[in-house]
């Protein structure tokens, strides 16, 4: 007997987790977007927590629930995620714990990478909490991530780091990791459903 394997692309949603007034998150997030769209192998779909053009999230808007649900069919609709976090306190941004909460079977035995940005930590602080959560919702996290340590330094004012050659090479290890696991996790549920 034969496996039948899908060939389809990789669903990965981007979730640009910082709402703040001011981020860095837009630059952080059109960098590894470009990286990602050059695979032929995937189809990003970015979801940014703080709406285009950096206004305040709408997650926070009253009442919270139907503007986090709006999110929910693209975050089911994912093979695999990227988030994109800063480090704020130690950890991660509050907003991006409200949009992860607000969902749980939509993660369920899909592979999850980081890119982090920050000071001196690059944001590893906030990854590893966020592995932790993600460790709860079942959802596997990727051991290598792109972390920008210094982040305000480290990119020019076209957008792109001023070493393009290591973040981009750490971008490919972490999105090599996620296409094994996302396509090894979909084959697999296709096969037999996920018992969480």
């Amino acid at each position: 007997m034969t496996t039948q394997l899908t060939t389809q692309r990789l669903q990965v949603a981007v979730i640009v987790g910082s709402t703040r007034e001011g981020r860095f998150a837009p630059t952080v997030r059109n960098w590894f977007v470009s990286v990602a769209g050059q695979r032929d192998d995937l189809a990003v779909d970015v979801i940014d927590l703080a709406g285009a053009g950096g206004e305040r999230p709408e997650i926070l808007d009253s009442p919270a629930a139907p503007a986090i649900g709006s999110i929910t069919p693209r975050i089911a609709a994912a093979d695999a995620y990227v988030v994109i976090t800063p480090e704020y306190n130690h950890s991660f941004p509050g907003d991006l714990k409200q949009a992860i909460d607000w969902h749980r079977e939509e993660w369920q035995a899909k592979p999850v990478g980081f890119v982090s940005y920050g000071g001196v930590a690059g944001g590893l602080r906030a990854v590893e909490q966020l592995r932790l959560v993600f460790a709860e919702l079942h959802a596997p996290t990727m051991r290598d991530t792109v972390s920008f340590h210094g982040v305000w330094q480290r990119f020019g004012p076209d957008g792109r780091p001023h070493d393009e050659a290591g973040p981009a090479g750490a971008a490919k290890v972490l999105l090599d990791q996620l296409t094994w696991w996302g396509v090894t996790l979909r084959d697999a549920k296709a096969a037999r459903p996920y018992a969480a």
